[in-house]
């Protein structure tokens, strides 16, 4: 498939496509889909990702390994704890949706995630993280309530998938280019939460 071919049109099919190739890097099987010179040759003036990911930057979880694609397949970007924060991290989602035509955004949460232990410290202890890492405690802090009560370490990975809910939630109400993509049906946003000691990827009820 070479740049200004039609990948996958719709968010169902770009969601296969991710979940052929996770269940490829599952098996051991990953094939390093179009990643050669003539890629980046066809990619030199023109992209057309058939998905974006908001990941986090956790150096464990790189989205176009574990789903097993290649150069310009996926618009990423990541942040600790996989925040659509309302700066960057959002423009760049809206980015790949309006002048791209991205049909599916997927929201990556992870296992063992170190953001969310970090706001689960600071909010236990009543300590204020140092410098900026405030501001990500901040954003992680309302996951500890809703959608299910988290009260102890024993529920740090319920925290997760509530964290992956809440973006998930925040982003299709976010306007005016999101949410507009959303009701038009242009746009379909998706949690899901990787697995390290299996590599499986899985969807996050919202």
């Amino acid at each position: 498939m070479n740049a200004q071919e039609k990948g996958p049109t719709t968010a169902d099919e770009a969601w296969d496509l991710l979940m052929q190739g996770n269940r490829r890097y599952v098996e051991g099987q990953a094939v390093h889909p179009r990643q050669g010179r003539q890629r980046r040759v066809d990619l030199l003036h023109y992209q057309n990702p058939f998905a974006a990911v908001l990941g986090c930057a956790d150096a464990r979880v790189p989205p176009e390994i574990l789903f097993d694609q290649g150069i310009g397949d996926i618009f990423v970007v990541r942040t600790a704890g996989n925040i659509a924060d309302p700066g960057s991290a959002l423009g760049s989602l809206e980015f790949a949706v309006a002048k791209l035509g991205t049909p599916l955004l997927v929201v990556l949460g992870h296992q063992h995630c170190g953001a969310i232990m970090t706001a689960w410290e600071a909010t236990t202890t009543g300590i204020t993280a140092p410098g900026h890492l405030a501001s990500i405690v901040a954003a992680i802090q309302p996951s500890f309530q809703k959608p299910h009560p988290v009260r102890s370490t024993d529920d740090l990975e319920q925290a997760i998938r509530n964290h992956i809910a809440l973006q998930v939630m925040k982003l299709r109400r976010t306007g005016p280019i999101l949410s507009q993509a959303v009701a038009a049906g242009r746009l379909k946003i998706v949690g899901a939460c990787y697995h390290f000691e299996t590599g499986a990827v899985e969807l996050v009820d919202v």
